[in-house]
C-alpha cells in the first residue's frame, strides 16, 4: 500500500484553497501513524469477494471507524492495491445544510492526516455544464463528514487519485436522476470510480433495523434505484444517503454496470452489543 505521510502535506499558501479535516480525532485517528495502521489492518482483514470485474462503483458507510470501518473496508478491499484510478466521484448526503440541488467543492484539495487529495476542478466544471443544479458551494462541505471519512481508505488502497466531491441537498427522484445523468456523461472514462456514501436506518431496535435495512439492500441488489426511492418515500426503508445511492446506481446503469453485490452489512449493535437503538452500515460493489 502507498505511503502518503502527513509530512507530505503542502504548506497551503494563500493562493491555494484546501479543505482541512473536520472529524479527524473523532471519527478516525488524527495521528498519521495510527490512522495508517488502523486502515491497513481493516483492509487486510477484509476478504476479497472474488468479483468477476473490478468495481465500477461502491456504496460505503460513513460513521466513525469503530462502528463502520470494517464494513467500509469490505468494499474498498475489492479495489486492487495500487490500482490506477485517475478520478473518484464521491457523492454524499448533507448532514448539516438543507438546500436544493448538488453542491460541489471547488477548491484545490481535501486534506486528511495522510496527506492531500487533489480535487479535479475540470471534472466539476464539466458536471456543472451538464446540469445547472450542480453548483459550486464550498460552504456546504464545511464540517460534513460523509466524504471525508472515505478518503483515508482510498489513500491507502489507491495511492494517488483526483477527487470530485459532491454533496446532495434534497434527495428526491428528479435530483437523483439528474445527477445520475450528469455523472454518466462525465465519469465514463476508464480509470474512474464512483462512490456513494450512505448509512442505513437510524436509531431503531435491532430487529426493526435489520428488517428495514434488508429491504433497502434488496432494492440495491436488484439494481433498482427507482424501487429504492419509492421504498424510501413510502417509509418502507431508510438511508441517510438514499439519494447518493440512487444517483450512483442511475449513473452506473448508464455506464454499463451489470450487477450489484452486497459485500457486508452490520449495524452498531453488532459492534457495541447495545441493540436498543442501532444504525445500519452497508458495503456494496457495482460491477
Amino acid at each position: 500500500m502507498t505511503h502518503n505521510a502527513a509530512s507530505d502535506l503542502p504548506a497551503g499558501g494563500s493562493d491555494r484553497l484546501l479543505r482541512r479535516p473536520a472529524v479527524a480525532g473523532a471519527f478516525y485517528p488524527d495521528s498519521p501513524g495510527r490512522l495508517e495502521a488502523e486502515v491497513d489492518a481493516m483492509l487486510e482483514e477484509a476478504e476479497p469477494a472474488g468479483l468477476p470485474r473490478t468495481p465500477l462503483a461502491l456504496i460505503e458507510p460513513h460513521a466513525g471507524y469503530m462502528y463502520s470501518g470494517a464494513v467500509a473496508a469490505a468494499g474498498y478491499r475489492q479495489l486492487a492495491a495500487e490500482e490506477e484510478r485517475e478520478r473518484v466521484f464521491m457523492v454524499g448526503p448533507s448532514h448539516r445544510a438543507a438546500f436544493q440541488g448538488v453542491a460541489a467543492w471547488d477548491g484545490d484539495g481535501f486534506l486528511t492526516p495522510l496527506g492531500e487529495v487533489p480535487v479535479d476542478r475540470d471534472a466539476i466544471a464539466d458536471l456543472i455544464h451538464e446540469d445547472s443544479w450542480i453548483v459550486r458551494r464550498n460552504g456546504v462541505h464545511d464540517g460534513e463528514h460523509a466524504i471525508e471519512v472515505q478518503l483515508p481508505f482510498l489513500q491507502r488502497r489507491l495511492g494517488r487519485f483526483r477527487l470530485v466531491p459532491l454533496v446532495m441537498g434534497r434527495q428526491d427522484q428528479d435530483t437523483c436522476e439528474r445527477l445520475g445523468r450528469a455523472l454518466a456523461a462525465v465519469a465514463g472514462a476508464p480509470g474512474t470510480l464512483l462512490v456513494a456514501s450512505s448509512d442505513l436506518s437510524h436509531y431503531h431496535p435491532y430487529d426493526v433495523a435489520v428488517a428495514l435495512d434488508r429491504r433497502t439492500l434488496e432494492w440495491v441488489a436488484a439494481f433498482d434505484p427507482e424501487g429504492l426511492l419509492a421504498g424510501l418515500r413510502r417509509g418502507e426503508c431508510e438511508a441517510c444517503g438514499g439519494g447518493p445511492m440512487a444517483a450512483v446506481l442511475f449513473a452506473a446503469r448508464a455506464l454499463g454496470g451489470r450487477e450489484v453485490r452486497v459485500l457486508s452489512y452490520r449495524n452498531s449493535g453488532d459492534v457495541t452489543g447495545d441493540r436498543s437503538q442501532v444504525v445500519g452500515y452497508p458495503a456494496c460493489a457495482i460491477i
